[in-house]
């Protein structure tokens, strides 16, 4: 996610925030969790609490799936006037779906033998696309040194589930399979996407264990692991306590996520599928090595922290960042938050180690 560029002029009221906590000027709300241990408060970080007014997906009463790719268009859009990190080159290509050929984009910082990285945009699955995640694509390559290969997979409600994520896992194998013209290393290839798409990277790096492609890491920023119940299960949700606390007020709310998960899939049980559920795979074990990124306010936070554990249960090894004082969608805040830049950075760090650290390759 972008924001305007004209944020830093604006001087809005935090809109919906709740104020639980705050500094002695009253500049940041906080919220107060029980998760797994005792009550704590963190603060919101008080640049991004004057961002919340300004983006959108809020009102899934009037969105639409047009409205939603529109806003976030917009949203990239708005940003045009501010240069994109540079990259030594861009490119753009054509990766095997499940259905026929996917749009995509290459992004490299060097011409050497180098780690290739896929990634999935997020969006709810429903929106998102090439354009809106061009900043995140090129961050993730200059700070890992990876080929970042960003995949534009069938969305819905044109292409239900498991249409995503089999475009996902076709484009991964495709991708896989031509590394010696992309990094280069199949010792050194991984998966990576934010929200759907983390959700989307997942799900492929259990379907590539499973057809015996090795991946050396996964980067899963505040994924959806868990859609059982669709969002709107009373039952389901008190498993996770940030679905009520953050609900809403911090840009995505649980009611969103709703309309989301109503778009994907076309039957509520198919939510109980791993493909769309990976907390709810039968085995976890043999993983590739994983960074789980979660905001504090978010209302996907405690079942992305539940897949964390389950990773590390499951004897993967895991990095887990918790995002204090943040929200759903601030590795695209980092330009104008320094609390989002430098939790960004400090997990693309530990991405870019494991992908160093790479697989044994069979001889």
């Amino acid at each position: 996610m972008d924001f305007p560029a004209n944020y830093g002029q604006m001087h809005l009221p935090l809109c919906g925030c709740k104020i639980v906590a705050g500094a002695a000027n009253g500049t940041y709300a906080g919220a107060i969790s029980s998760v797994r241990g005792p009550r704590m408060i963190t603060p919101l970080d008080p640049v991004i609490a004057q961002i919340i007014p300004l983006l959108p997906l809020r009102d899934p009463d009037t969105m639409t799936p047009q409205s939603a790719r529109d806003a976030l268009r917009a949203l990239a859009a708005a940003r045009a006037a501010v240069p994109p990190p540079p990259v030594q080159n861009i490119d753009d290509a054509q990766v095997k779906g499940a259905a026929g050929p996917l749009s995509a984009r290459v992004y490299r910082v060097s011409r050497e033998k180098s780690p290739t990285v896929v990634l999935f945009h997020g969006g709810g699955w429903v929106a998102g696309d090439l354009e809106t995640h061009d900043r995140h694509a090129r961050l993730l390559a200059i700070e890992t040194g990876a080929v970042v290969v960003s995949v534009d997979y069938r969305r819905p409600p044109e292409t239900r589930f498991p249409g995503a994520f089999e475009d996902g896992f076709a484009a991964m194998r495709d991708i896989f399979g031509r590394i010696t013209e992309l990094g280069g290393d199949h010792a050194r290839a991984g998966v990576a996407g934010d929200s759907a798409g983390g959700n989307l990277a997942a799900t492929v790096a259990i379907a590539c264990r499973d057809a015996g492609i090795s991946l050396a890491a996964q980067l899963l920023v505040y994924p959806a692991t868990d859609v059982a119940g669709n969002y709107a299960d009373a039952r389901e949700n008190a498993r996770f306590p940030s679905r009520a606390e953050n609900a809403e007020g911090y840009f995505l709310s649980r009611a969103v996520m709703e309309w989301f998960a109503g778009h994907y899939l076309d039957d509520p049980k198919h939510g109980t599928d791993w493909r769309v559920s990976p907390l709810r795979a039968k085995r976890l074990a043999g993983l590739a090595p994983a960074v789980v990124c979660t905001a504090w306010f978010d209302p996907l936070r405690d079942e992305g922290k539940a897949y964390a554990d389950a990773l590390r249960a499951a004897d993967v090894a895991t990095k887990y960042h918790h995002g204090a004082g943040l929200i759903h969608g601030y590795f695209g805040l980092g330009e104008a938050s320094e609390a989002a830049r430098l939790e960004a950075q400090r997990a693309r760090a530990h991405f870019r180690a494991m992908l160093e650290r790479g697989v044994a390759i069979p001889r």
